[in-house]
């Protein structure tokens, strides 16, 4: 059934390439343009294109706004250890986007389709994890496809029906099944039905594809975490901090900045530089010891000795 799908599919793909050889409309596109004049409404050219902001100022002003929701938006990290922030950066995005459409009365489920060898290396998403993240988890479908063809399959069938609020589609590496004809079939369902399509690309290089927007995702140290009298945790674990590099977008200037995710307040804030160390004379809020105590001794810290350099061997 996939296989005739994609059949299908490909059939479609090579009509709209030759109409756009002969200086035709799209048949995606075209469909949805007369749609669009038969309800009375203005035409894709005349309305204004939903847009994502971050809620910063200057990320917002050099995406021209924010994430288009009527396309492609690539987040791509280049290692492996490194997948947990871009999928992290994908909840973080999607959830501002039920936030804006729970405050406009919408409420649409989101899809995930993941990847079956990226999901063996970064795991899946974990329901109690995507509430603390500030995803609802009864809105969140989760879809495992064996192959890479039946998640294309799926990604430009659920696009195509608007029935999501957005699919994010993980994709492992560089496959050769999935290049620029691909992608652009994806972009032109995302553009006719008007659906954001998240694409995660871990463990990947850079390549031609349709995406209007391309982010290199890494993971930021995190801060102290600040506590309400003041002072500041240490060795623990504060809110998530992304690493972003603009690598795709109208802007043709290089871009890189850290972005903090609050999932209390579904909020990006700026980080000019993360906060590492405690200033001079302020103590951890944290007094214990270092390092843990043996069984048999009492509970105090161990004096650290002097560290001896050997010669590298040759």
């Amino acid at each position: 059934m996939a296989q005739n799908a994609l059949a299908r599919e490909r059939l479609f793909a090579l009509r709209e390439t030759i109409a756009r050889l002969e200086g035709k409309p799209a048949p995606a596109l075209a469909a949805a343009e007369q749609e669009a004049l038969a309800q009375g409404r203005k035409t894709r050219q005349e309305r204004v294109l939903p847009l994502l902001p971050f809620g910063v100022e200057f990320v917002d002003r050099a995406l021209e706004g924010g994430l288009p929701l009527n396309g492609i938006t690539e987040f791509r990290s280049a290692l492996s250890r490194d997948a947990g922030a871009t999928s992290g950066l994908a909840m973080a995005v999607a959830a501002r986007l039920q936030k804006q459409e729970s405050a406009a009365g919408r409420l649409m489920p989101l899809l995930w389709i993941g990847d079956a060898v990226g999901t063996l290396e970064a795991g899946r998403p974990y329901a109690p994890g995507l509430r603390d993240f500030g995803l609802s988890p009864e809105r969140f479908l989760h879809a495992a496809p064996r192959k890479l063809d039946e998640a294309l399959w799926l990604a430009e069938a659920a696009v195509e029906s608007a029935a999501f609020s957005a699919v994010i589609l993980e994709v492992r590496g560089n496959p050769a099944h999935f290049g620029l004809p691909e992608s652009r079939r994806l972009s032109l369902r995302a553009h006719a039905a008007r659906r954001p399509l998240f694409l995660l690309r871990q463990a990947g290089m850079e390549e031609a594809s349709s995406a209007a927007l391309r982010l290199h995702v890494e993971p930021g140290p995190s801060g102290l975490r600040p506590l309400p009298d003041g002072s500041k945790l240490a060795g623990s674990i504060g809110n998530p901090i992304f690493r972003l590099t603009l690598e795709k977008s109208r802007n043709p200037a290089p871009l890189s900045f850290l972005l903090e995710w609050n999932p209390h307040e579904h909020e990006f804030f700026p980080v000019t530089e993360p906060n590492l160390l405690r200033p001079p004379g302020e103590q951890s809020a944290h007094s214990g010891a270092q390092l843990p105590a043996s069984v048999n001794r009492s509970y105090r810290p161990q004096a650290m000795g002097a560290l001896l350099a050997f010669e590298r061997a040759s």
